[in-house]
């Protein structure tokens, strides 16, 4: 957690836009008044900014906030949906005052148990109780889709570097945003091999299109990354364009799972994934599992790996990341 807030506030104090000087001023004056703890001071500063605190002169009151890309902000006319000023301003303050933390849920490997890889979750400090698919959309709507997407992006890539060399750790993004070429210089600058990152494909598949492409994310797959859709919703329907992707990994999601143990319909569906997925040479994840029921379903299944409530929620505390590994550790010596 230090690690991931030291990032944060690199970010933050980095920033050259004018517009955001009183807001680094401030958190300065919090790292100051608690040397030693910048988890403490960053956490302060988001809740002073979260509530209102933490204002600019009232010269300065009347200038939108900055977002990552800056012409999206200065070309709101290219907008076509019809946005609440108070979402684009909620968003924007996220983007300029990086109001990101990451929370990462484990992946166990199948039938063994072992924690393999996590998939990286954001968070928003600003929550409001709304969940963070609600800020995405939200973001879209705006117009700021992409850029909440890569700052998630970026935040989770920091907060990655903590996890054991031996685990991948999955990214959702969606199609669109994937094909950004900010997205591969990121990935590519990133302290982790291409071979322990998955890109996971986020929302329909219909625009998928060029995601493999040498200016996508063909080099870095080529250079061992891999890419993961969902066997459900808009994917679940369109089977050929999972198979014109040709993912490496396969998630069948909780659309699936829920109640397999007790419709023979859903055990039928997600054996049909299955069967795509070995024709294709690709591994299957079962997410949103939460029940000793659903675990055995999914196992007898011969899915390669599991996720879900039952096996570990998502935490933004590294003590918990550090424990899933111990944990395989203890799992592993006690069958030696």
């Amino acid at each position: 957690m230090k690690q991931q807030a030291l990032e944060i506030i690199k970010d933050i104090l980095s920033d050259a836009d004018p517009r955001s000087e009183f807001a680094r001023g401030h958190l300065q004056e919090l790292l100051a008044a608690h040397p030693g703890d910048p988890k403490g001071a960053l956490l302060e500063h988001l809740i002073d900014t979260r509530e209102g605190r933490v204002v600019p002169d009232e010269s300065a009151g009347h200038q939108e906030s900055m977002s990552l890309n800056r012409e999206s902000v200065e070309a709101p006319q290219t907008v076509t949906v019809p946005v609440n000023s108070e979402v684009r301003k909620r968003i924007q303050a996220v983007l300029r005052d990086k109001l990101l933390l990451t929370a990462f849920q484990p992946i166990h490997e199948l039938p063994g148990g072992d924690v393999i890889g996590v998939e990286a979750l954001i968070r928003f400090v600003e929550q409001d109780g709304a969940a963070a698919d609600v800020w995405f959309r939200e973001a879209s709507d705006a117009g700021l889709g992409t850029e909440l997407e890569i700052a998630a992006l970026h935040c989770s890539l920091a907060a990655a570097e903590e996890m054991p060399e031996d685990m991948f750790v999955a990214f959702n993004l969606t199609p669109a945003t994937s094909r950004d070429p900010r997205v591969r210089a990121l990935l590519e600058e990133a302290h982790l091999q291409p071979s322990r990152i998955v890109i996971e494909l986020t929302g329909s598949l219909a625009p998928a299109e060029g995601v493999g492409d040498e200016s996508g994310l063909g080099p870095l797959r080529r250079r061992g990354m891999r890419l993961a859709v969902s066997a459900s919703g808009a994917g679940y329907v369109s089977m050929d364009k999972i198979e014109e992707l040709g993912p490496d990994i396969i998630k069948l999601d909780r659309h699936l799972i829920e109640g397999i143990d007790s419709s023979e319909g859903q055990r039928i569906r997600a054996r049909s994934v299955v069967e795509l997925a070995r024709e294709l040479g690709a591994s299957v994840v079962a997410q949103g599992i939460e029940t000793a029921a659903e675990l055995r379903e999914a196992t007898a299944l011969n899915v390669s790996a599991a996720q879900g409530y039952l096996l570990g929620r998502p935490s933004v505390h590294p003590l918990d990341w550090s424990s899933w590994t111990l944990h395989s550790q203890a799992e592993a010596q006690s069958v030696g």
